[in-house]
């Protein structure tokens, strides 16, 4: 079922975030999917000159929440597992994630997170296990 209003409450939901503003984050939900677009800022490098991997761990997690909280109207969903793999380092332009349930039954959802460069070029990846929680979806955590 396609629920534009939760869609766009959900991106509120993240574009009011403290971090998110502080880092330029955009999301926008769809059915089962996420795109996180993300502005590479020096200030943000690490020693070597490059995005550092706290970035990529952000855009791959909120891709894949995103993704599954799509498809949950009434609550808050969490990450209980998260593995990433960053493959290669950034250190210009914008990086996009791409989060998609790629399987869920009545107590999990398992998604799916791709972070790509300016270029499209493949530079992290990750897998995430996200459950209900028992945080209603309010206007209280920006969902308006």
């Amino acid at each position: 079922m396609i629920n534009s209003d939760h869609y766009t409450k959900l991106e509120n939901m993240m574009h009011s975030s403290p971090f998110s503003r502080l880092v330029d984050a955009k999301v926008s939900v769809k059915q089962g999917e996420a795109h996180i677009t993300l502005p590479v800022k020096k200030e943000f490098f690490n020693a070597v000159g490059a995005m550092h991997g706290t970035l990529s761990f952000f855009a791959l997690d909120n891709a894949a929440f995103f993704a599954a909280n799509s498809l949950v109207e009434d609550v808050f969903v969490l990450t209980t597992s998260f593995t990433t793999y960053i493959t290669r380092p950034v250190s210009e332009g914008v990086v996009k994630s791409i989060g998609k349930v790629v399987n869920q039954n009545r107590s999990q959802f398992i998604c799916e997170s791709v972070l790509f460069d300016s270029n499209d070029k493949e530079i992290a990846r990750a897998t995430g296990i996200f459950v209900r929680s028992k945080i209603p979806l309010s206007d209280k955590i920006g969902y308006k």
